[in-house]
C-alpha cells in the first residue's frame, strides 16, 4: 500500500476511526437484503473501504462522483450479486446509512 491509499496515520479523523471500528467481515447471505433494496455499494480493492465510507458520510460529492464515474465505487449489480452468491468470497462491510459499502478481500 502507498500513502495515497491509506490514511495518514495519527492524523486520521475521528470519523475515520469510528468507521474503521465498525468495519467487519461479513458473508453474502447477510448482505443480500441490502442488495435487494439497492443499498449496497461495491468498492474496488484498490481503494480504502473506510476512506470511501468517510467520504460518503461527509457528503463529499466531488470525490464520490469521481469514484462513481471511474467505476471504482458502484451499486452492486445483479451479475456481481450472483457471483458473490456462488463464490461466497471474503467480504468486508461498513454501514454509512442508508448505504452499506462492501469490498472483496483476499
Amino acid at each position: 500500500m502507498t500513502s495515497a491509499d491509506t490514511p495518514q496515520g495519527p492524523s486520521q479523523s475521528p470519523l475515520y476511526a469510528k468507521l474503521l471500528g465498525e468495519t467487519a467481515k461479513i458473508g453474502w447471505k447477510e448482505l443480500e437484503r441490502f442488495f435487494a433494496r439497492g443499498m449496497l455499494l461495491r468498492v474496488v480493492r484498490d481503494l480504502d473501504l473506510v476512506s470511501v465510507a468517510e467520504a460518503i458520510a461527509n457528503d463529499d460529492t466531488e470525490q464520490v462522483s469521481q469514484w462513481l464515474a471511474a467505476g471504482l465505487v458502484e451499486r452492486v449489480q445483479a451479475e456481481t450479486a450472483a457471483d458473490f452468491a456462488a463464490r461466497d468470497p471474503a467480504l468486508w462491510a461498513v454501514v454509512v446509512s442508508p448505504w452499506v459499502c462492501v469490498q472483496e478481500r483476499g
